[in-house]
């Protein structure tokens, strides 16, 4: 295939702009804060986990302790009903020792039921306190994320504004080539891994980074501008230093 010296440097820059775009596109894949929103968001949904089941286990726990209210009140009408019937004296000498006897194991029950009530209230409290300190986390890791997110949002923006650049110039330039070698590049690009062309600097393709042997160097300075020569190694289009 032949190409004009003209074609033969504009493919060289297509070649350098699909560059550019690639290393573009990788960084933009490759952004920190993608890493850092996934690790926080982790971070959140677990924290946001815990939170759920510490307030399931509180709304459990409560109605544990509405039922040891309710105990403790029942014992302490018991008390007054014995208390009262004491000091109005009713009841025969037999009936009032009952009643006596009677208070002292109901005092000894409601004390019972009192430390069970304080024990349950101190696991209110603290299950109170956890939910209030994975709420503060939660919102301290939404308001990092929210940060996260503008600082990437802003980096995507300047990326896509540089390939946007990237791509009119790229147009502009592919004008200027013939649709055949145009092809000839794609069709090599698309194979080769993103290489298409690449510059012979001395003795060596750019490309793959290969050096020539004297003989093929010899022949391809004996070939004419406008030859289109192919690197033995990596068959990417060599462009000569016309």
């Amino acid at each position: 295939m032949k190409a004009s010296a003209s074609d033969q440097r504009c493919i060289l820059d297509i070649q350098n702009f699909d560059l550019h775009s690639a290393t573009l596109k990788n960084k933009a894949a490759t952004l920190p804060e993608l890493a850092e929103i996934t690790s926080s968001t982790i971070k959140a949904n677990n924290v946001r986990d815990l939170r759920i089941a510490a307030e399931t286990e509180l709304s459990d726990v409560k109605r544990e302790l509405l039922r040891a209210e309710g105990d403790v009140e029942q014992i302490v009408t018991r008390i007054t009903r014995d208390e009262t019937r004491l000091a109005s004296g009713t009841g025969t000498p037999k009936e009032l020792e009952q009643t006596q006897h009677e208070l002292v194991t109901l005092g000894a029950r409601r004390s019972e039921l009192e430390e069970v009530e304080l024990e349950i209230m101190l696991r209110v409290d603290g299950l109170k306190e956890r939910i209030a300190a994975l709420t503060a986390e939660e919102a301290e890791l939404a308001a990092i994320i929210a940060d996260l997110n503008i600082r990437k949002e802003n980096a995507m923006a300047a990326i896509n504004t540089e390939l946007e650049g990237i791509a009119t110039d790229r147009a502009a330039t592919t004008q200027s080539v013939s649709a055949e070698f145009l092809a000839l590049y794609e069709k090599i690009r698309g194979a080769d891994g993103g290489i298409g062309a690449a510059a012979l600097a001395g003795n060596q393709c750019k490309g793959c980074h290969l050096t020539l042997n004297a003989h093929e160097l010899q022949r391809i300075t004996g070939l004419a501008d406008d030859e289109v020569i192919r690197c033995e190694e990596c068959r990417c289009i060599l462009v000569r230093d016309h």
